[in-house]
């Protein structure tokens, strides 16, 4: 388990981090890469969103461009004080404290829950996947966002000690033993130069959904 990956110490990090987060996330984390990603989800007019992680909300303003029920949580205050600023504590966005692992909603309440830069915090990822699965509603959209493992083995031995990476057959490890069956994998980047993001696109399992699994490339 990387140093990151256990709570008390990414809620330290993120309390220090947080002051510049939005600067430094925005360079691999880009708006045509949150934008891209979008596109790969089906919003309804009545949609009921779930932004798990939010952070400062920059995934959280992407949402509120295609629904207007948005709910956003986080584990830290230091980064939802950040997003606060931005759409206010009781404005446009419902947001909620809490953890990925220990979802406080009820099951099958959202039509669609995105979770970009955050996966790579939880101790037990698959357990965060079974209650987002959990509080989706069945052929319910799930997107997630992590961080693609480095092929570089200097940079892998970093990766591991700080917090998860994963490549596409762990991706489909995790996803399979959380109950997904239908889910495609895209490599996304904002540079040749940049670290790469792994975006997974799930649909919550129903009696009409066969497995299918795919593994692409962003142009």
């Amino acid at each position: 388990m990387g140093i990151l990956e256990d709570k008390s110490n990414a809620q330290f990090f993120y309390k220090y981090l947080s002051k510049v987060y939005d600067q430094v996330n925005r360079i691999n984390w880009t708006e045509e890469m949150r934008s891209e990603a979008l596109e790969w989800l089906e919003f309804g007019a009545n949609d009921r969103v779930l932004d798990v992680g939010c952070g400062t909300g920059f995934g959280t303003a992407g949402l509120l461009e295609y629904a207007d029920n948005v709910h956003a949580l986080d584990q830290s205050i230091h980064q939802m004080e950040n997003a606060f600023e931005k759409f206010g504590k009781q404005g446009q966005v419902t947001f909620h404290m809490g953890d990925a692992e220990r979802l406080p909603f009820t099951d099958n309440t959202f039509d669609i829950v995105w979770s970009s830069g955050s996966i790579e915090y939880w101790p037990n990822p698959i357990q965060g996947l079974k209650e987002i699965r959990r509080v989706a509603k069945p052929g319910g959209q799930i997107l997630i966002v992590g961080p693609d493992y480095p092929s570089n083995p200097i940079l892998q031995r970093a990766a591991d000690a700080i917090m998860l990476f994963y490549d596409k057959d762990e991706a489909d490890y995790m996803f399979t033993e959380a109950g997904f069956v239908d889910f495609h994998h895209y490599i996304q980047q904002a540079s040749s130069r940049s670290p790469r993001a792994i975006t997974t696109v799930a649909r919550v399992p129903d009696e009409n959904i066969q497995t299918h699994e795919s593994f692409a490339a962003s142009p």
